[in-house]
């Protein structure tokens, strides 16, 4: 049985109001935890202002957020020491299900899943760091030295050994990937191969309007993007520099958040509130 790959989009100048990075970093936290609590498996960071260099903001967001996504015993050996991190310890733990607290080989199960990173090579196989106090064993297979792997136990002796595993395979929810993509957000909508858009604005739809509509199609739908506006302006306004209409390039239109009290809502807001209220209608058809 498949299962649905639910994607959101979210748009490269999300940090661009705060100048210091520490708040940058507390709002992509706010993103990412939100993703995490409403199982997300991809997120899309797309440019939205063409008049503008977004390089450094879209590196700076997509490496937060893998940062987020690693499991925390992993961290050292794949993220060196760069100025972006600088307050990464403010960042909220993630706690899914590919985050394990465990640390002992004694409390590993067989047919457990973990996320470890390649750290040597053996005549043998290759020696994988999965947080327990021995490296596990892939026998008879080399692979390149710190690679990010997805294993299963196999078997727990005096040695680990584990088999390499497909992370969308796993029943439970495994974490998000990080998608940069330099297309604008009509070209993704357009090009990308999604058989659902929603897109969020205040000046779309009541959602109670649609929700029937919106859940017959939901599910079907294999693959879902949910798409947010920029904190200055809304994606009626950042599809108007590709001249073209919001409702040319997705399915929906949807307001989740009417009779809003504010002026605007900030992307993370958009983000919970869409996701939360979509979770309660629509999670009998995930």
């Amino acid at each position: 049985m498949h299962t649905k790959k639910l994607s959101i989009a979210i748009p490269a100048s999300v940090v661009s109001d705060i100048p210091h990075l520490r708040e940058k970093t507390s709002r992509i936290g706010m993103i990412g935890r939100a993703a995490a609590i409403f199982r997300v498996n991809e997120i899309i960071i797309y440019p939205d202002n063409p008049k503008v260099d977004q390089t450094a903001d879209m590196d700076l967001i997509a490496t937060l957020l893998d940062y987020m996504e690693t499991p925390q015993y992993l961290r050292k050996r794949l993220f060196r020491l760069r100025p972006e991190l600088r307050y990464a310890g403010i960042l909220p733990p993630l706690r899914t299900p590919h985050h394990p607290l465990n640390r002992k080989m004694e409390n590993l199960e067989r047919g457990e899943h973990r996320e470890g990173v390649t750290s040597s090579k053996t005549s043998e196989g290759t020696l994988i760091d999965i947080g327990v106090e021995q490296p596990a064993l892939i026998p008879n297979i080399q692979l390149a030295i710190n690679r990010r792997v997805t294993v299963r136990i196999m078997k727990i002796d005096e040695r680990v050994r584990v088999e390499l595993a497909n992370r969308e395979q796993i029943s439970e929810y495994w974490g998000y990937s990080v998608t940069k993509d330099k297309q604008s957000f009509g070209k993704l909508a357009k090009n990308g191969s999604f058989d659902l858009i929603i897109a969020t604005s205040k000046y779309g739809v009541p959602l109670r309007d649609v929700v029937e509509k919106l859940a017959e199609k939901w599910e079907k739908a294999q693959t879902i993007l949910l798409a947010f506006g920029a904190p200055m302006q809304g994606l009626n306004e950042i599809i108007r520099y590709e001249g073209l209409s919001l409702d040319d390039v997705v399915d929906f239109v949807v307001n989740t958040i009417p009779m809003q009290g504010t002026e605007t809502v900030r992307t993370e807001e958009g983000l919970i509130a869409s996701l939360s209220i979509l979770n309660l209608l629509l999670a009998s058809k995930v």
